[in-house]
């Protein structure tokens, strides 16, 4: 047995739209802005909460749940680049509607292609933070996220 190693095998990308986010298409994610290379290896955070409803009741003793509303804590660390094109996403992830799509396990460097496994996120980008200075590092900045509708985390590229 192998594990799946993650390095290089996550590809991020910022759509104007997307017409089916279960299915979005090559077009679109291609039309998208790649910024994956200007990402820090530890800056994707889409880290999903899962509420608690308390099903117990007055005659319990003890205490029962099942699962309530599914929420996303998402935020993307990004480095700072000394061109216009290096630092494309600090000046365009503003506030805004976006679409966020990610596809992870396969090569960076492979194409978006159709069947390919991806996860959509209706997205709206909140002010960006410029990260404390540190010695021996980039500088970097975090954009905060909001989901703004329900994401298609298992869509299929078409």
């Amino acid at each position: 047995m192998a594990d799946l190693i993650s390095d290089g095998k996550t590809r991020v990308a910022w759509l104007a739209t997307c017409a089916n986010i279960n299915a979005p298409t090559v077009a679109e994610l291609n039309a998208g802005a790649d910024y994956t290379k200007r990402i820090t290896p530890d800056g994707l955070k889409l880290d999903p909460t899962t509420a608690d409803v308390d099903t117990s009741s007055l005659a319990s003793k003890f205490d029962t749940k099942t699962v309530g509303r599914v929420g996303f804590d998402v935020e993307v660390t990004f480095k700072r680049g000394d061109n216009p094109t290096d630092d494309a996403p600090y000046t365009t992830l503003k506030y805004g509607c976006r679409v966020l799509a990610v596809r992870r396990g396969v090569n960076y460097d492979t194409a978006w292609t159709a069947a390919q496994k991806a996860e959509v996120y209706p997205i709206t980008c909140g002010e960006p933070a410029n990260n404390s200075p540190a010695a021996n590092e980039v500088m970097k900045f975090t954009s905060p996220m909001r989901v703004t509708d329900t994401p298609a985390t298992a869509a299929t590229v078409a």
